[in-house]
């Protein structure tokens, strides 16, 4: 009984520390998200001044009329949206098409084709070289393609998503369909997929976060401004100081444009972030159930 009693009390010990650390993380963690969204729709003056600290002051939503009045945000919005939803789908597509073959006992030359794809991860043709060869060999320039086929394939997703179909499925499924008389794309697709939800969510949102966040590719590839994504015209309006003619309006001082402009800037990040925010409880069972899948099969 005393064994017992000083067990409880080393768990009970045990759990307050773990419960204090995490509190401490999650509260560094929100802290830093309600203080942008309540200086997005607080008073200028009162955050110039300091008096912000987590509560909004004063109320306005004058940088949100300011923002959503620009037609460059809205231009990258619908941008980003086409691109994350094209984009995901090619990723799912290939990615699950490639993963289901490299999982495959049957199928000769796997580790040769794993082995190479592993390679692609370390070492690549650098910036110049890949692009000239988007460019003037695969007409992947200043297009809605070259923000999604050149990623159509993450090798570190891929590699994901072969294990998963390896340790999560039996594979005497499969040789039962085979035995129905089922071909390869039937298995995958009234078998396989079904199963795979967890995985399926994990990867759409690894492959829909990376292409909201996407920049990098717009920035080397795209010329027209009518097809940059939203984090392109963010860093044009964050970067190159552009919000002044955003804040510019009839009756207001040159003091309260710089006011404004502050505000805007936590407006901008609270848009720009807020589909991902939407969209991650839509997806957050399936996307714990598959981040947890590599702990508990081991």
């Amino acid at each position: 009984m005393e064994h017992t009693k000083a067990t409880s009390v080393g768990d009970r010990i045990y759990d307050a520390v773990i419960y204090t650390i995490l509190s401490v993380v999650m509260l560094g963690t929100l802290y830093p998200l309600l203080y942008i969204v309540s200086a997005s729709i607080s008073d200028p003056l009162a955050i110039a001044r300091g008096e912000l600290w987590l509560w909004p002051k004063d109320i306005t939503f004058g940088a949100y009329e300011r923002v959503l009045q620009n037609p460059d945000i809205l231009t990258g919005y619908r941008n980003s949206i086409i691109y994350l939803v094209v984009g995901t789908s090619i990723n799912l597509v290939m990615t699950t098409m490639g993963a289901y073959a490299l999982s495959r006992k049957d199928f000769r030359g796997r580790y040769v084709l794993t082995l190479l794809f592993t390679f692609t991860m370390l070492f690549n043709g650098g910036l110049i070289p890949t692009y000239l060869v988007y460019k003037n060999m695969l007409g992947l320039y200043n297009n809605l393609w070259v923000m999604v086929i050149p990623a159509a394939v993450s090798i570190w997703n891929l590699i994901i998503m072969r294990t998963y179909f390896q340790t999560s499925i039996p594979y005497e499924l499969q040789e039962a369909a085979f035995m129905d008389g089922c071909s390869n794309v039937r298995t995958l697709v009234t078998i396989i997929l079904p199963l795979s939800k967890p995985i399926l969510a994990v990867m759409a949102m690894y492959y829909g976060v990376a292409h909201w966040n996407s920049y990098f590719t717009a920035l080397i590839y795209l010329n027209d401004s009518w097809r940059q994504p939203l984090q392109m015209v963010i860093r044009s309006l964050l970067i190159q100081e552009d919000m002044g003619a955003m804040a510019g309006g009839s009756g207001e001082s040159i003091v309260e444009q710089l006011l404004l402009v502050e505000s805007m800037r936590y407006a901008i990040i609270v848009v720009s972030s807020l589909p991902m925010l939407l969209v991650y409880p839509l997806v957050q069972k399936h996307f714990v159930k598959g981040v947890m899948i590599g702990a508990v099969k081991g």
